[in-house]
């Protein structure tokens, strides 16, 4: 293989940043010319041009891509096309990289992944590796290619190509019209119909339109949107402007939440490069026709997610939702007609314009179309970026891609699952029994869940449930405008009656109340936040009713969490009688001889932590 045709890729998503990914491009960028070997970094088109280039010079490409997806096992560093794909790579694997793989072209097999599941064997790339082959990357699979700050690679790799298709070969009714056959549906929780919502912007007569891509992403544990702008800003750009030919509109506004540098550094590095290309601005393709993108940074308000909320936000006003009707397609930023879309469906819609509605069809569910970016965190051997189509079930996405359930020392315990929470604060809880439900907006509304932006939490049996549905209620009280009553003193009224659950005081009567405010709240709130802030309590009742009664009527946590609620207790056959414990107990509660196990007289036991806290062997719970 000569040198010209290979390509080292540096994952810069994010969480490789955090774990030094930068310092080992910029390392290993010197210790490749210290080595002699020629490499570059950014490219020169004009000087990669044929009949130019030194046909006796080799050369190595060195470039950075965006999130690669498996973010536990970075920072990630491969090697095209040899397809190989090293993991958890460290600056002082540098040299045996250029020495082994580099120059002599052998593999370092102990950078590769194991998979456990298959007799601990190594896989030399993605190719081989379940976490990414029981994907369909559609919209993420440029992320982790594409130099995101290249905009001639995305451009060399038909980037741009269905905007010019739109805007020049296109009129906007046959645009809405391809997008309304995709059956493509907004990914940012809704799920409504793209196509139509552009419709209804089109049927509007005014000579000033807007298209906004709402990258305000506020779910915890939610990182979709934040990894397409950083690993491929232009595709959300040109999403943009296929919609603008769509609507007609004159301007566009991406507003990011002001928590993701990185991602607003590549995307105003995106914007500017268009217009330096004559791409975006006042004559976009030669029509003679206008559009310009904006890029504005928001306050991290959670509620901005809220398309009217967020609107609001633009024009200088505090983010808090309007009524609706009218709709922001009617009337929107500054009273114009205005479609928002979220970052993954701008970034679907030149993948639709370039291979058509019907091949975009071919993938997902035939109400649900396309593919959908989850997050996959929480107790699972595989955490990271996934995508899958539409009608993918839970045990497929938790199982074979994120590699199964693990116990609080990190084994693999696939009987020790016991829910996974879809759709961030504003989703639910689903159990063993949803394993097999095949995820899609309306299955999962079937169920009292939803899709939501894409977060999946998946919870081995050491969790309570009565501590994640607070966990979510407290953010969502945290976050609440404060705009209507209902949203305002409900979720508040919510918080405190589960605090009481999980203090002990709760009663039957608590969880009466508990059940008719967060129904209340539901049905009466002015925004999806406050309609949809219940859900963790109430796909809790209905899923984990057992568990909640166990708090109330027997006063016991079942997962010993709730430090109230849990007995103390010392593990006989994990305690070692080494009397650290009860060397450390302020009250003398632990007795016991050396080298037998202690015991916890749990009367006068105050459950202040400190022998848990001395304990080298994990003896000791409920304290």
């Amino acid at each position: 293989m000569e040198g010209s045709n290979r390509r080292i890729v540096i994952c810069a998503g994010t969480g490789c940043v955090a774990n030094g990914s930068l310092e080992l491009f910029h390392n290993l960028e010197n210790k490749i010319k210290e080595a002699g070997l020629n490499v570059k970094v950014l490219l020169n088109y004009e000087d990669d041009n044929p009949q130019k280039k030194s046909a006796n010079v080799d050369w190595l490409r060195l470039s950075k891509s965006g999130c690669q997806g498996f973010c536990q096992m970075g920072p990630l560093l491969s090697i095209e096309p040899d397809k190989i794909l090293y993991t958890k790579v460290k600056l002082n694997d540098l040299d045996e990289i250029i020495e082994t793989t580099i120059k002599n072209k052998k593999i370092i097999e102990r950078l590769l992944y194991i998979d456990r599941h298959n007799n601990n064997q190594k896989c030399k790339g993605q190719h081989e590796i379940p976490f990414y082959q029981k994907q369909t990357r559609l919209t993420l699979k440029p992320c982790g290619v594409f130099e995101p700050e290249d905009i001639y690679e995305y451009i060399a790799n038909r980037g741009y190509e269905a905007a010019l298709t739109a805007w020049t070969e296109m009129t906007p009714d046959s645009v809405c019209d391809e997008l309304v056959a995709s059956g493509l549906r907004g990914r940012g929780g809704g799920g409504f119909p793209t196509g139509k919502k552009w419709q209804f912007a089109l049927k509007e007569k005014n000579p000033v339109k807007y298209v906004i891509c709402n990258a305000d992403e506020g779910d915890p544990g939610a990182f979709m949107d934040r990894s397409v702008m950083e690993g491929n800003p232009h595709s959300v750009i040109e999403g943009m402007m296929i919609a603008a030919r769509g609507i007609e509109a004159t301007a566009g506004y991406i507003y990011v939440r002001l928590e993701y540098p990185l991602a607003v550094q590549r995307v105003r590095r995106a914007v500017a490069d268009a217009e330096k290309l004559g791409i975006l601005g006042d004559n976009v393709f030669n029509t003679g026709k206008p559009f310009r993108v904006h890029v504005m940074e928001g306050a991290g308000a959670f509620v901005c997610g809220e398309e009217t909320a967020l609107i609001a936000s633009i024009e200088g006003d505090r983010g808090m939702p309007r009524p609706k009707p009218p709709f922001p397609a009617q009337s929107g930023l500054w009273g114009k007609p205005t479609v928002i879309n979220n970052v993954e469906t701008l970034a679907a819609v030149p993948y639709i314009i370039l291979n058509g509605a019907k091949n975009y069809r071919s993938v997902g569910t035939e109400g649900s179309p396309g593919t959908k970016t989850f997050a996959l965190t929480g107790h699972v051997v595989n955490t990271g970026l996934i995508e899958v189509p539409f009608g993918t079930t839970l045990r497929e996405i938790i199982f074979d891609i994120g590699g199964g359930v693990i116990d609080k020392n990190g084994n693999i315990s696939n009987d020790n699952f016991k829910a996974v929470q879809i759709g961030g604060p504003s989703g639910g809880c689903l159990t063993e029994q949803h394993l097999d439900l095949p995820l899609d907006f309306d299955s999962l509304r079937g169920v009292g869940a939803m899709v939501g932006s894409g977060g999946l939490v998946v919870m081995n049996k050491g969790t309570c449930m009565v501590q994640m549905a607070r966990f979510f209620m407290k953010f969502t009280q945290n976050e609440s405008c404060g705009k209507c009553l209902l949203c305002r003193d409900g979720t508040r009224q919510m918080l405190a009656l589960l605090d009481d659950i999980i203090s002990g005081n709760g009663t039957q009567e608590t969880l009466d109340v508990l059940g008719q405010v967060a129904r209340t709240v539901s049905k009466g709130s002015l925004c999806a936040l406050g309609k949809t802030s219940p859900n963790p309590v109430l796909s809790t009742m209905r899923n984990f009713r057992d568990e909640l009664y166990a708090h109330v009527f027997q006063k016991r946590c079942p997962a010993s969490q709730c430090k109230n609620l849990a007995k103390p207790e010392i593990l006989a056959d994990k305690c070692k009688g080494c009397t650290a414990c009860a060397k450390k107990c302020p009250v003398s509660a632990i007795t016991g001889e050396r080298k037998t196990a202690h015991v916890i007289d749990a009367e006068k036991c105050i459950k202040c932590g400190e022998c848990a806290r001395n304990c080298k062997f994990n003896a000791i719970i409920g304290v």
